[in-house]
């Protein structure tokens, strides 16, 4: 069993051992939780350059990422577990937790988004790292035999959080426009 530390850089190399270790101990779904916290709060801290994320709106981020991070990776599950399963294909909730948690990691370089101009390519980079992390997390946890099935789940999963979360805002203005309506 690695360390801590260990687990962080072995997720920044991207190295498939790393999320196998993560999936199969339980004890790391906390640390999975402080990368994307960590992540979530070193992003927020880039924003200082530009007059946002007061403390207040820092520690919302970090709330709003393990939120996002645990809805997320139920998606993924389901869908990895029930729409798209491969032939080897036994995983738990807890496994797909860790492991994308653990994908979260190239934000913890999140801050030097902060320099002018060439924060706009560390942001670019991060993206692009985390996604790649991602699909290896989902590949490891859900034992894919190839890529391509990890790269098609992560889309569906994120489509169907990208309408939730579109219904969910529709769905709330139009609660928010009818409460005014009934009180004005």
């Amino acid at each position: 069993m690695a360390s801590f530390q260990d687990r962080v850089i072995g997720a920044l190399q991207l190295h498939t051992a790393t999320f196998e270790d993560v999936e199969h101990d339980t004890t790391a779904t906390t640390q999975a939780a402080v990368v994307v916290a960590a992540a979530a709060v070193s992003g927020a801290l880039a924003s200082l350059r530009y007059g946002g994320a007061a403390l207040v709106g820092i520690v919302m981020t970090a709330i709003l990422a393990v939120i996002g991070w645990a809805v997320g990776s139920l998606v993924l599950w389901l869908v990895g577990t029930r729409i798209l399963p491969g032939r080897n294909t036994e995983a738990d909730y807890g496994q797909l937790l860790r492991t994308v948690g653990f994908a979260q990691a190239p934000g913890l370089f999140g801050i030097v988004a902060i320099v002018p101009f060439f924060g706009l390519f560390v942001r670019l980079a991060i993206v692009i790292w985390s996604l790649v992390a991602g699909i290896i997390a989902v590949r490891q946890a859900l034992d894919y035999d190839d890529t391509l099935r990890a790269v098609i789940v992560c889309v569906m999963a994120w489509a169907i959080m990208f309408v939730a979360t579109l219904l969910a805002g529709i769905l709330g203005f139009g609660a928010t426009m009818m409460a005014g309506h009934f009180a004005g």
